[in-house]
């Protein structure tokens, strides 16, 4: 999965194969490894820079050696996780400010927590935020949320610990500063400062990963071998609850299947719910070993999808984006692979959110419709079962996701049967998930369908997926999510509009505009809500899911053994 993930992180988001070789233990029983944990994904990170690239494997390791200022927790409200107390309006940490445009801004101030430190012993300062600061907004570092960075006119530095963000509008998460994953200045600086365009590549987070002083969790990262594990181990100037493992090994094993043979020989300890099995292997698994291991199911605002390539002339007509989805039998992909927990998706707005609405047009399976919109579309020569066009072109299409994870192959597999019954000759070319995410995706280089997933936080505004700014290109370095060239000047308006209304009633009303307009253009083709499956030792406690995007890394200090 991607963050892919949709890094909207507040206003300042806008901004996730047979086992792999890794490190080889003897199966042991939880209490003989008592002080070693090992947990199971399915992704490798592209990245291991916090800014950089969009990818949930990332921000689960890095869940794990450091935290953003603040973040949503599981009761969905927003927490301080490196600052002291959350800004708001009524305690005056926040306040409106006439910036030297005219318009109306917003100071906001926080304070980092006395003893925060890099693992190297220096201080985390408010010289780490205004260096974060420089890097975010500059059009040439490649940070995935650029936009964020921009609105932020400056930092202003009032101590060692305290400083304010002077931000350009006032948005109703004005205080949710998700996005903002602190650099350690000391290191990253001189890099930056060196070339600015060739930063991402040069990033000590990828060159020096086990550098102590890039991380200040209660971990930090002592080894990483690329597609394979990563390896944490305490972190000493840590200034919170002292862990109950001193090791942790985070193995990647792309394959679904083998990461349950994995669990079952001993290999892990546990499978994240963030990036393991499926649903759908999850139930298996429960009736299977349920009495083993704790089982359990969080749904959440995880959003499996179709992004389009938008700059395919096949795909640039919406009538073929209606008959693509009116003949996916996405009912069915819900009920036969997924048992109904997994509900197709309406739009890109989660039933779980308090901003969604079903009054939006809706798209049952119906192929004989799709039939007829793509006669209408100019599709309507039938030649060895594939449509071509007046000009002899076939109506072929590539479809990509991440290689390995057998349940988005099945989905695939119906989704090609569904198209091929109308005429649409499906190519189906897959990926490792590092790459995918890393170079296919975030450079768009596919040239038709990318299937992956987006996990958002609560009212997420999709700015970054959906505004026609944040489209990457080499230009801006990679940076935006709007990876299908999405194009639509009301629906910029109406993110903009919806960011700027602190009104609930107002704002609802801006969503139900937005979701509408998603459901009738459909530059995404939307699948269903995914539920997580967490696999955990019955002596695990502690691991507490938040059903969206700040994953249970955050508050890794909680976990323990129940002895």
């Amino acid at each position: 999965m991607s963050l892919h993930n949709r890094q909207r992180l507040g206003w300042l988001g806008l901004l996730p194969l047979l086992a792999v070789m890794g490190i080889v233990l003897l199966a042991a029983s939880p209490a003989a490894q008592a002080r070693t944990l090992r947990i199971g994904i399915s992704q490798f990170p592209s990245t291991l820079h916090p800014l950089i690239d969009s990818m949930l494997a990332k921000s689960y390791v890095l869940g794990l050696a450091r935290r953003p200022l603040t973040s949503y927790d599981e009761n969905w409200e927003l927490a301080c996780l490196v600052c002291t107390e959350v800004p708001t309006l009524e305690n005056g940490l926040a306040v409106r400010e006439t910036t030297a445009s005219g318009e109306e801004g917003i100071a906001v101030t926080y304070e980092i927590v006395e003893g925060a430190a890099w693992g190297d012993g220096t201080p985390v300062t408010s010289e780490d935020v205004v260096f974060t600061w420089q890097v975010g907004r500059n059009p040439q570092s490649g940070v995935a949320s650029l936009e964020g960075f921009r609105r932020i006119l400056d930092v202003e530095v009032l101590s060692a610990r305290r400083f304010v963000l002077h931000v350009d509008r006032v948005t109703f998460d004005y205080n949710a500063a998700n996005g903002l994953e602190l650099l350690p200045a000391h290191i990253e600086r001189p890099l930056f400062e060196a070339n600015p365009a060739e930063y991402r590549n040069r990033t000590a987070y990828d060159s020096d990963s086990t550098n102590p002083g890039l991380y200040f969790g209660p971990y930090r990262i002592s080894e990483v071998v690329k597609g394979s594990h990563v390896v944490l181990v305490l972190n000493e100037t840590w200034w919170g609850e002292k862990p109950a493992f001193e090791r942790i090994i985070v193995r990647t094993i792309e394959n679904t299947a083998a990461l349950e043979a994995n669990l079952l020989s001993g290999e892990i300890d546990m499978i994240a719910g963030e990036l393991g099995l499926t649903i759908d292997q999850g139930l298996a698994f429960a009736e299977r070993h349920g009495d083993t291991f704790q089982v359990f199911f969080k749904p959440g605002l995880i959003y499996e999808h179709l992004d389009l390539m938008l700059e395919n002339p096949i795909l640039a007509d919406r009538k073929v984006r209606k008959a693509l989805i009116l003949s996916a039998d996405r009912q069915a992909i819900s009920e036969q692979l997924f048992q109904g927990r997994q509900p197709v998706a309406l739009t890109n707005v989660s039933p779980l959110d308090w901003v969604f609405s079903d009054q939006v047009a809706r798209y049952p399976y119906d192929p004989k419709a799709a039939a007829a919109l793509l006669d209408e579309a100019g599709w309507d020569r039938m030649q060895g079962g594939v449509r071509h066009n007046a000009k002899g072109e076939p109506l072929r299409l590539e479809l990509m996701t991440t290689a390995g994870d057998r349940t988005r192959e099945l989905v695939e597999q119906v989704l090609q049967a569904g198209w091929r019954q109308v005429g649409i000759d499906l190519r189906i070319r897959n990926e490792p998930a590092r790459v995918f995410f890393g170079e296919t995706v975030s450079k768009r280089k596919f040239t038709g369908l990318a299937l992956f997933a987006w996990l958002s936080a609560p009212e997420s505004v999709p700015r970054t997926t959906l505004h026609s700014e944040e489209v990457p290109s080499e230009a801006n370095n990679w940076s935006g999510q709007n990876y299908t060239g999405y194009n639509n000047p009301e629906v910029d308006r109406l993110l903009d509009a919806i960011e700027r209304e602190l009104d609930r009633e107002r704002r609802a009303d801006l969503w139900l505009k937005l979701q509408q307009i998603y459901a009738e253009d459909l530059p995404v083709l939307p699948l269903y809500w995914r539920a997580a499956t967490y696999v955990l030792p019955k002596e695990m406690q502690g691991v507490v899911p938040t059903g969206h995007l700040s994953p249970t890394t955050y508050w890794v200090e909680n976990w323990r053994w129940n002895d």
